[in-house]
């Protein structure tokens, strides 16, 4: 029973200081296909393997999601369009994005996607809400 217990609150501790971090994606162009978003810490900024990871259907203007859960830390937030389910960016022959995409601050996008300091934004233990605007190429 003991050890029941220890490993609840084990469980519990885990826990302590997770925050929600509330992200409105905005400046979608129309209802195609899913928002995919993903809060990646700097070794995994632009990479399939982000930590925190949601999607929801696409509306034209935008719409809330919320990541649960997050551990305090510095992050970038990507959010992209996938307008077709293949839940990836597409890209033209020359590596163009060929759905909208955004990152967290707004960065703006020259000749690929930002540095992880331009896009980087701190999650406390009380959690936050952002606002991400796509953009289109």
């Amino acid at each position: 029973m003991k050890r029941i217990l220890g490993l609840a609150l084990i469980a519990i501790a885990g826990t302590a200081g997770a925050a929600t971090l509330n992200v409105t994606i905005d400046n979608i162009p129309d209802a195609q296909g899913n928002i995919r978003i993903a809060l990646c810490s700097h070794a995994d900024f632009l990479r399939p393997t982000c930590q925190y990871t949601a999607q929801t259907p696409a509306r034209s203007g935008s719409v809330q999601l919320a990541l649960n859960d997050v551990a305090p830390g510095t992050y970038a937030l990507q959010a992209f369009q996938d307008r077709n389910g293949n839940r990836k960016l597409d890209r033209s022959f020359i590596g163009m994005p060929q759905e909208p995409l955004g990152f967290s601050r707004d960065p703006k996008l020259r000749f690929g996607p930002p540095d992880f300091d331009q896009a980087d934004i701190a999650v406390t233990p009380a959690g936050g809400a952002i606002t991400v605007h796509l953009i289109t190429h």
